[in-house]
């Protein structure tokens, strides 16, 4: 029986994210998705967007603001894990099991490590659902399309509309559409709006699309091809094509005059044994640099150091070459001539380029010179390539001399007609570099003459929309600022010797770290290499949704959507309305139809950035308008990464102004492998659930304390209730660890505090603009604050009376909270991050003794030793420190008289207040049972302390 669908049934449904999300396995299958790098769904069609958020997150948001959260909330997750591909089913087709066999009993974190993405499989994972899914949810669908629509009809009466207003590489409106959402997207700068464009019609055109689209790309490369060709430019006339020309810096020592390469290495390539030799011409002052294929390992690691060294991280570079048997020293500071100007700025000799100038000058301290070339020709049997480096020949340089003077002759006309850049560059924290480092004045002089003139080319030669935003693409690849890359054959870690991966020489792309890194040394991809660009493999997945794309500031929107999922820049260390104008500079004079009408500037002015006055200003009037485009039960989702204290106040006080009130809050980790290495830059993502303020609530701050209270203790029973109601579903893994029901607790405060318009007789959408002044409190930061600290009065650890717990400091509160987690495997280092934000633990890494990404813990009682006693430690006169030093003393040995004769002389007040011996027992106790696996003899010696203490004669 067909289920009949009734218009706005659910409009007043509570959202599902407003009650629960399975964070948990969330966190891990976002991982998992960083993880896979170039194979993730968006990246071939701009790789140069590195802050993407995975598309699976995305995915749980839409779903989670659509599905309705019922009276059976275990059903709910049920539901929801079935719709995710988290379900016992889906992970039998993910992990590829034969029919009979069983699913091992793993963490889902190592479960997910082994098996598909649920994207990967996405026709065929999700069949077995629909009769479960119809069942509870009242609907008919057999795909995502109907049931979205069908949900949207019961809670907004139409197909629901998703809108992302700071639509960057188009993630969120991508995933929507997938999920058949009508989609609006808009950003300020056009190059997200392109890079969204290519997500709906690239990735998520018609079949008839993407077959023009082959089409479209063999008759650009037949067009440039031809070109190229003609002017002989990338053959030796031998049967050989240029792959790839190596360039590097060269300049005058100004100690010998000698003119020597900048070449921080003299390796080539390490998988052919290739090397640079630089050979003295003493009559011209002058090196030849010889290319060496085949060399020895010793010649190999010779080679390793080149003319350019470096005295450490954060020092000057400097020239080094050798004259005579002499070694001459210069910084290349020195070389730019860098002095100190009156504002206080550096300053320095190099001569700023002009805009017809497209290389260096004869007298420019900086010269660019060509210094070897890679070949490859056909395999005269099998398949593949056989490649060659080698010296530059005169007959290289006559066609160096072609293609400059091919540049020479166009350049005017060609900039005149937008087919390369003419536009100059603006001065700002990241477009400055250039500027200053090379004299660079116009983004052209970011290429060389090869490059400027294959993208010239192309560029006549874009005969479509699709076309403009792979050639982006292509960009990223085509610079000054490509590093030549080479990488051995790897080796298996196993002892067994065995290779397990080729090595690679590539030129690499120019945002690998979104700056503008300029190089001693770089590499330049021959037109066939930027063809490989060109035809990068890219995913399909048709969108069923109709996809509107809009370049606009997030404050000037108009059109009204139901649901609103964005990620803001906040605290953003990436200046993307600096670095696309890279891209903005190629693209802006001839952009096709479809982008005609949006402005092709980064508008830096406008744009949304930092943390100051300016960017909270543009934020609450961005979230301001969104609001306002809403229905009054439409929603919100805002991500942002969780990075310093004064997160909480700025988002409670863009909510308060923007007349939103936060329902929920959910942290999903996100970071990748590359950012686990860094150790403390570990970072995950909040989900801050919002909808439309109702009413003009008041209050006063006395009744606010009490409400807070109730409300974020109600909320970690739901939380806890639930991790019991759902092991059967779980495999004995709770839905929501420690972490997660802390910043439950924070938005249940937030949800209580953001709920009144006037608290203590004052406006807060007027306070919550007030102007910061540095290092005063503000009546919001101190109401936040109050809400926190409430909040984390209610997360008391099993084991501890909440009367001891609300006498403790807050870094005995961080190290029992953290000791309760690490006894239960948790070793992520951002949680104890966010436990010691939560706590206020002003340095917690005095605490910890490792302090590893995904392995961190805290310092064991015998590490302690003595440490963390004095008046400038947090631990100072503490209960807890004296129980672990008296813990340290028990396991070395020390007598149990001086045991406890050092604890009462290391416990304030020991004697008039008998609750400190009480407390001593507490804590002793909770350290017993919490040690029990992971350090056995500390847990016996804290058993022995708390008889000792328990047992102590008073008189």
């Amino acid at each position: 029986m067909t289920a009949t669908i009734i218009p706005f049934s659910l409009k007043d449904a509570p959202a599902l994210i407003e009650r629960l999300l399975p964070v948990q396995k969330l966190s891990a299958e976002s991982y998992k998705e960083q993880m896979a790098g170039s194979g993730k769904t968006l990246t071939a069609l701009g790789s140069y967007w590195k802050g993407r958020k995975p598309l699976i997150l995305a995915k749980a948001c839409i779903l989670g603001c659509l599905l309705p959260a019922t009276d059976n909330p275990v059903k709910d997750l049920e539901i929801f894990e079935l719709l995710m591909g988290m379900d016992e089913k889906s992970f039998e087709k993910r992990l590829q099991l034969k029919p009979g066999k069983q699913m091992l009993s793993k963490p889902y974190r190592e479960l997910v490590s082994d098996a598909k993405r649920p994207e990967v499989l996405y026709d065929t994972i999700h069949e077995h659902i629909w009769p479960q899914v119809n069942a509870h949810l009242e609907t008919s669908a057999f795909s995502f399309p109907e049931l979205v629509e069908q949900l949207g009809i019961m809670r907004f009466g139409h197909r629901p509309k998703v809108a992302d207003t700071f639509c960057g590489s188009g993630q969120i409106p991508f995933e929507a559409a997938r999920l058949g959402c009508d989609v609006y997207a808009s950003d300020l700068n056009p190059v997200a709006c392109m890079l969204t464009w290519g997500a709906f019609n690239i990735v998520g055109g018609s079949k008839e699309r993407q077959e023009k689209l082959v089409k479209d790309r063999q008759e650009l490369i037949k067009k440039t091809q031809e070109v190229i060709d003609r002017l002989g430019i990338e053959t030796d006339g031998n049967g050989w094509k240029a792959k790839a020309f190596l360039y590097c810096i060269e300049t005058r020592c100004p100690q010998t005059g000698w003119m020597v390469p900048l070449l921080p290495s003299l390796i080539v390539s390490k998988g052919y044994r290739v090397i640079a030799e630089l050979v003295p011409d003493y009559v011209h002052k002058r090196y030849d640099i010889v290319i060496h294929s085949g060399v020895s390992e010793q010649k190999l690691v010779t080679a390793v150091q080149g003319t350019v060294h470096s005295a450490g991280l954060g020092q000057d570079s400097y020239l080094i070459h050798t004259v005579n048997n002499v070694e001459y020293r210069t910084k290349i500071s020195t070389l730019r001539g860098d002095y100190r100007k009156d504002d206080g700025t550096t300053g320095n000799n190099l001569r700023f380029w002009n805009k017809s100038d497209f290389k260096p000058l004869p007298d420019d301290i900086f010269q660019e010179r060509l210094y070897c070339v890679q070949w490859m020709r056909p395999k005269k049997k099998g398949r593949g390539e056989d490649y060659e480096f080698r010296t530059v020949t005169s007959e290289d340089l006559k066609r160096e001399y072609i293609v400059e003077d091919f540049i020479a002759q166009h350049l005017i006309e060609w900039q005149e007609n937008g087919w390369i850049p003419d536009m100059r560059i603006e001065s700002g924290y990241n477009t400055d570099q250039p500027i200053r480092e090379r004299g660079w004045t116009h983004w052209h002089h970011l290429f060389n003459p090869r490059h400027l003139m294959s993208l010239g080319i192309m560029q006549q030669n874009l005969s479509s929309e699709e076309l403009f935003v792979l050639f982006a693409g292509i960009l990223d690849y085509s610079s000054k600022l490509s590093r030549w890359t080479t990488s051995g054959a790897r080796i298996s870690k196993d002892g067994s010797n065995k290779q397990i991966g080729g090595a690679s020489n590539s030129t690499s792309n120019v945002f690998y770290n979104q700056a503008l890194n300029t190089l001693y040394n770089y590499g330049s991809r021959s037109t066939i290499d930027l063809f490989d660009v060109l035809n990068k493999k890219i995913k399909h997945f048709p969108v069923m949704g109709d996809a509107e794309v809009s370049s606009v500031n997030a404050c000037d929107i108009s059109i009204i959507n139901d649901i609103f999922i964005t990620d803001p820049p906040y605290g953003d260390a990436v200046k993307y309305e600096e670095i696309l104008e890279f891209f903005i500079a190629w693209l802006r004079k001839n952009p096709p139809r479809e982008f005609a009408d949006w402005v092709w500037d980064s508008r830096r002015s406008l744009a949304i950035k930092g943390e100051d006055e300016d960017f909270r200003r543009g934020m609450v009037a961005a979230y301001k308008r969104m609001t306002e485009c809403m229905p009054e039960n439409g929603i919100q989702v805002i991500m942002f990464t969780h990075q310093d204290g004064s997160i909480w106040a700025d988002m409670a006080n863009i909510v308060w102004a923007s007349g939103l009130q936060v329902t929920a809050a959910w942290y999903v980790v996100t970071e990748t492998d590359s950012s686990l290495r860094e150790g403390s830059y570990v970072k995950g993502t909040v989900l801050l659930v919002c909808r439309k303020r109702q009413g003009n609530h008041k209050t006063t701050r006395d009744d606010l304390a009490w409400e807070i209270q109730e409300e974020v203790e109600a909320q970690v029973q739901v939380l806890t209730g639930l991790n019991q109601k759902s092991k059967y579903l779980y495999r004995d893994e709770n839905v929501f660890e420690d972490a997660d029901i802390q910043m439950a607790g924070y938005a249940a405060a937030l949800r209580v505090l953001t709920h009144y318009s006037i608290i203590d007789g004052r406006e807060m959408s007027s306070e919550a603009i007030r102007p910061r002044v540095k290092g005063e409190t503000t009546f919001v930061d101190d109401l936040i604050a109050f809400a926190v600290d409430t909040a984390n009065q209610c997360l008391v650890p099993q084991g501890i009376e909440k009367g001891y717990w609300n006498k403790l400091s807050g870094a005995e509160r961080f190290y029992l909270k953290m000791l309760d987690m690490e006894s239960r495997g948790a070793k992520k280092l951002d949680n104890y991050q966010n436990f010691a934000k939560a706590f206020k633990v002003r340095n917690f890494k005095a605490l910890m003794a490792s302090q590893k990404a995904n392995d961190a813990r805290l310092k064991s009682a015998v590490e302690f030793g003595r440490s963390e006693m004095g008046e400038g430690s947090e631990f100072y006169q503490s209960v807890l420190r004296a129980v672990l030093y008296a813990v340290m003393e028990l396991v070395n040995n020390i007598d149990s008289n001086e045991v406890l004769a050092h604890l009462v002389l290391n416990i304030p007040n020991y004697y008039g207040d008998m609750t400190q011996r009480d407390l001593a027992v507490e804590l002793a106790d909770y350290v017993a049972k919490r040690l029990e696996v992971h350090r056995p003899d500390e847990a016996s010696a804290a058993r022995v302390l708390r008889e000792l203490v328990k047992n102590q004669r008073l008189g």
